[in-house]
């Protein structure tokens, strides 16, 4: 008896991968048109800046090129470098703009930290209060960098909990606690992401791997002890004064001291 010829199926996937291969080529159109439009939010010029950025590269090195008799050569490699030069120029908007956005939003703080480079490890809320007060930690190169939003005066005890925690789990290691927002001695949230760059290279990445470790212990001892849902207990015992005393927006390293040993 005859077999029955195959089916025709087999030619459908082409298309699925087709498609495959459109969808994160269109999500990337569509990221690039959202991010422009939030940029031209808070600067409606920005698109023809960017162009005259890119022109005035392009002009620049066509000025060159003339005086050096290879007007051609550095026209086009201008051409690349304009692009770059707008393309800086964009980035460094729409961040700016996301900043802005971020300012007076309840966890506003950890999406700032999420545009440091790589090396930086973000975990958001680490620790939180019923009235929205929160602790971020952001583990790289500086060390363990704590960040709170919120009330400075709750904030500042929910820190300094934190930094005593820390501190017990990777006694040597470097902390630093930063408070976000507007007022004395804190750092605003646009600003947050290039602090924290700017802070000391302590670590390498052996010992952030460590590090990150080392917190794992501390993360399974939140698990057993969760936070409450409605009010603070009375009988909790909050320590009298925050750890933090410095007299500038970038907070001091903690010691061997802070270890509680």
């Amino acid at each position: 008896m005859p077999k029955a010829p195959k089916s025709s199926t087999p030619a459908t996937p082409p298309r699925g991968g087709k498609a495959k291969s459109a969808a994160p080529s269109m999500g990337r159109v569509e990221q690039v048109k959202r991010s422009f439009q939030l940029a031209r939010e808070f600067d409606r010029w920005v698109g023809w800046k960017m162009l005259g950025i890119f022109l005035g590269v392009i002009a620049i090195g066509l000025a060159i090129g003339l005086l050096i008799n290879h007007p051609i050569y550095v026209t086009l490699l201008s051409l690349s470098l304009g692009l770059l030069a707008a393309t800086f120029y964009f980035g460094r908007k729409v961040t700016a703009a996301v900043n802005i956005k971020l300012e007076g939003q309840v966890g506003g703080a950890a999406g700032a930290l999420q545009g440091l480079r790589r090396g930086w490890t973000i975990d958001a809320g680490i620790a939180a209060t019923r009235n929205s007060d929160m602790v971020h930690r952001a583990v790289g190169p500086a060390g363990i960098v704590l960040v709170g939003e919120g009330s400075p005066s709750r904030v500042g005890h929910l820190l300094s909990n934190e930094k005593r925690k820390h501190s017990r789990v990777t006694p040597d290691t470097p902390i630093y606690d930063i408070i976000a927002g507007n007022g004395a001695n804190q750092v605003p949230i646009k600003k947050l992401m290039g602090h924290v760059a700017k802070l000391p290279r302590n670590l390498k990445g052996k010992q952030i791997a460590e590090v990150k470790r080392r917190l794992k212990a501390l993360e399974s001892t939140r698990q057993q002890v969760p936070l409450p849902k409605g009010p603070m207990p009375k009988n909790v015992k909050m320590p009298k004064a925050p750890l933090r005393e410095t007299g500038g927006p970038r907070a001091q390293p903690s010691g061997p001291r802070d270890s509680g040993r």
